[in-house]
């Protein structure tokens, strides 16, 4: 929309003078005519009286279209937009100043609304900026403090064994104590490693890269290498899997940390002798992950607590960090996978699903 620098040619102040100009000669002329008429004066000037009055009338009702109707819808038009309102344009139109005044009024609104909606945007993404910008430092001072809290009871072995290598003289203590010593440092350091991962997982900053590939050939080498022909395997093994290759696409190295964090929790929370069980079936074009481990049921009010960083049942000798189902939870939410953990009668099931690949 734009405004013509050219003055109007016909504008209201001529149109007014012409108006006023017209009239006194309608007058003027009026009177001459309706004078001269062979009626009586009085009723000649009667007459003419009506004539005025219905002349009036007519210039009053062109004052009315021209003046006041246009002035009254500028006047309209400029409320709404003192009211901030910048969608209602006003509709008068015309070669005159009131044209001219809609015109420049319909153009500030539409500059104005452009504006406004800018800075809206703006402010939006400033709110969003701030709201990230809380989110990482709410993050990082959780990073910290959970580094902070882990690190203590680590630590804390590693100081007192320390102080005991300076003091003993016996070799045998003095390996024992370095042992433990270099134990602690591994953990401590495979826990900084974990959380790290966890948190680039959490933040974005890790991404995925799918691949396709045999879960079923997949699952027996993961398993054969945490489950099978281990010293410490006090329980019975048992699985179903497919008999022929299933493939998925989805990150191996991710997969395998899931299927290592759930192998590695029900193995240790296996009861001694019980039946620890893997199962892997294809339904209606996904295949179904499960892993059973014979022993005490999780309280039903702690179950959906199992997922969250560091939760840990201080009732189980055998708990971990309280990361690793953290990860699991973690890298299948990236993926939109299905997962879960329900209790049996005599155990606990972990499970997920995974769509096959075409």
């Amino acid at each position: 929309m734009k405004i013509s620098d050219n003055r109007k040619v016909f504008g209201i102040r001529k149109k007014i003078l012409l108006a006023s100009k017209l009239m006194g000669a309608i007058l003027v002329l009026s009177y001459v005519f309706f004078t001269g008429l062979p009626l009586n004066a009085d009723v000649s000037f009667i007459i003419w009286l009506v004539f005025v009055a219905a002349l009036i009338c007519v210039i009053d009702l062109w004052m009315a279209k021209f003046i006041t109707k246009p002035v009254s819808e500028l006047n309209d038009a400029a409320r709404s937009m003192a009211d901030l309102d910048f969608s209602r344009f006003c509709g008068v139109t015309g070669h005159d100043e009131f044209g001219e005044l809609s015109c420049s009024l319909n153009l500030m609104a539409e500059s104005l609304q452009e504006a406004f909606s800018k800075l809206e945007n703006v402010n939006r993404k400033l709110e969003q900026d701030v709201e990230q910008k809380k989110h990482l430092l709410a993050e990082r001072k959780e990073l910290a403090d959970n580094l902070s809290h882990e690190m203590k009871t680590p630590l804390g072995v590693i100081r007192a064994y320390a102080e005991g290598l300076q003091d003993e003289t016996d070799e045998a203590k003095r390996q024992n104590y370095s042992e433990v010593i270099i134990a602690e440092t591994e953990r401590m350091g495979s826990l900084i490693n974990t959380l790290l991962d966890l948190s680039a997982l959490e933040n974005g900053a890790a991404q995925l890269r799918p691949e396709r590939f045999d879960f079923v050939e997949f699952l027996e080498t993961v398993a054969g290498r945490l489950l099978m022909d281990t010293p410490d395997a006090d329980f019975d093994l048992r699985y179903e899997l497919p008999e022929q290759p299933v493939y998925v696409n989805t990150d191996r190295s991710r997969m395998e940390q899931v299927l290592n964090n759930l192998l590695v929790n029900a193995k240790r929370n296996v009861r001694p002798g019980g039946v620890l069980a893997l199962s892997l079936k294809e339904r209606g074009g996904m295949l179904d992950f499960s892993v059973y481990n014979q022993g005490t049921p999780i309280p039903q009010e702690n179950l959906s607590k199992i997922w969250t960083k560091f939760y840990c049942d201080r009732n189980s000798k055998n708990s971990g960090s309280g990361l690793g189902l953290a990860i699991v939870a973690q890298i299948l939410s990236m993926q939109c996978l299905t997962y879960g953990v329900e209790n049996q009668p005599d155990g606990v099931i972990f499970y997920f699903s995974v769509p096959v690949a075409e």
